[in-house]
This record gives structure tokens, C-alpha cells and sequence, in this order.
């Protein structure tokens, strides 16, 4: 094994909880076991719920667990530029596409869904629309998502280290989204350009975030980058 690096990456909303704790602490060890590198991420892009207070309370808290990083904690809403930038290449390479649907319309596809009896998954149909009408609404100001066109055959396979081998087909997952209206970047979306920023050769984290494993996956092939391990304890 190569020099690890891994992270822990709590968002400020609230108080550092055991179940976080947990998390951080196997990172550390793995670290330390390892002779690599435990990094420490603030993920405060949700302005309205991060506070300082909570960022004070976090980095309070992993200093009275022991929990050393070895370098600078990072802040992930600083690096919004890089995330823009990221998104901007998948549009380039037609691995993402824009969603002008508005919330109405798919909280109606949703709730007919729902009547149905059927999973809700979006239906692709902005995938489909001409180069130049996506040109002509966005140049004229209509709002839009940017949504990750996810391969409509194959599947997304992983070895994970304590899983095992896991496999996801795509036909299961949606085109998500990956950047809001407001030209913010969605959850997914920033960790994978985070993660690549920072080198991180290992993802350990909850169960919790098993099912957001296939789609950064996909991210970072569609961006050119080799996947992290992955163990979701």
C-alpha cells in the first residue's frame, strides 16, 4: 500500500455526535497503522445551517479526543470555484447535461409516482433536448440544474473493504443532479472534487453513504480520475 491518505469530514450544523466520532477516529487509526495521512474537512457549504460556532465546537471536540490532523483542516465552501469548474468539464464532455424542469413538474412526476405504486426516478427528458434549444432557454435566462447523464447500460463495481465485492447497476440510479439552480454544487458533486483536490486515497465513512458510493464512482471516471478505496464500516 501506498502512503494513504483519508479524511473525516463533518458538516457544522450541530455538535460532533458519536456516530461521527466513530467514523473519525478509524480514520485516524488507519492513518496511523498505515504511516499515512489523517486530513479533516469542514463541509459548510449549507450556509443557512453552518455556523462558526459549530465549526469551533467540532475542531474542540477532535483536539479533546486526541484526533490529530496532519495538515490544515479544509473548507469546503472555499472551494466553489474548483467545484464550478469541474461541473463546466462534465458539460464539455456531454457526461452532464442541463435540467430545466421546474420543482412543480417533478413534484407532480413524484406524486404520480407515488399514485402508482413505482419508484420515482427523473425520466431523462432534458437529456434529449437539441443542442440549440438548451442554448437558446439558457442564454434567455430560464432557470436550470445541471444533471449528470448516468450510462444507461452497465453497472458501477467496487471492491469495498468491508463489503466485499458490491455491485450497483445503472439502471438503477436516476440522472441526479449535480449542481442547483443556483449554481451551487449538490452533495455528490463537491466531495468527489474535494476528495481529488486533496488526494485522498481512501474513503471510510458510514453505512449511511452506501448508496451515494456508485454515483461519485461515476463522477470521477467521467472526470478522469481513479476512484478511492472505499469501507463502509
Amino acid at each position: 500500500m501506498t502512503k494513504p491518505r483519508v479524511r473525516f469530514a463533518p458538516s457544522p450544523t450541530g455538535h460532533l455526535h458519536v456516530g461521527g466520532a466513530r467514523t473519525a477516529l478509524f480514520n485516524y487509526l488507519f492513518a496511523r497503522h498505515n504511516d499515512g495521512v489523517f486530513l479533516l474537512r469542514i463541509e459548510d457549504t449549507d450556509r443557512e445551517r453552518s455556523t462558526p460556532e459549530m465549526t469551533a465546537a467540532i475542531l474542540d471536540a477532535m483536539t479533546w479526543l486526541g484526533l490529530e490532523v496532519d495538515e490544515p483542516p479544509v473548507f469546503q465552501a472555499e472551494g466553489l470555484d474548483r467545484h464550478t469548474q469541474d461541473v463546466g468539464r462534465l458539460l464539455d464532455t456531454n457526461a452532464a447535461y442541463r435540467c430545466f424542469c421546474t420543482p412543480d413538474e417533478l413534484k407532480q412526476r413524484r406524486e404520480g409516482a407515488r399514485a402508482r405504486g413505482e419508484p420515482y426516478r427523473y425520466d431523462g427528458r432534458c437529456r434529449e433536448l437539441p443542442r440549440s434549444e438548451v442554448e437558446k432557454r439558457a442564454e434567455a435566462g430560464e432557470p436550470y440544474a445541471i444533471r449528470f447523464a448516468v450510462p444507461k447500460e452497465g453497472d458501477v463495481s467496487w471492491d469495498d473493504m468491508v463489503h466485499g465485492k458490491t455491485t450497483i447497476a445503472n439502471k438503477e440510479l436516476d440522472d441526479f443532479i449535480i449542481q442547483r439552480s443556483d449554481g451551487t454544487p449538490v452533495y455528490n458533486m463537491a466531495v468527489v472534487s474535494d476528495d481529488i483536490a486533496m488526494g485522498v486515497s481512501h474513503v471510510l465513512r458510514g453505512d449511511d453513504h452506501l448508496s451515494n458510493t456508485p454515483k461519485q464512482i461515476l463522477l470521477y471516471r467521467a472526470l478522469v480520475h481513479e476512484p478511492p478505496e472505499f469501507a463502509h464500516l
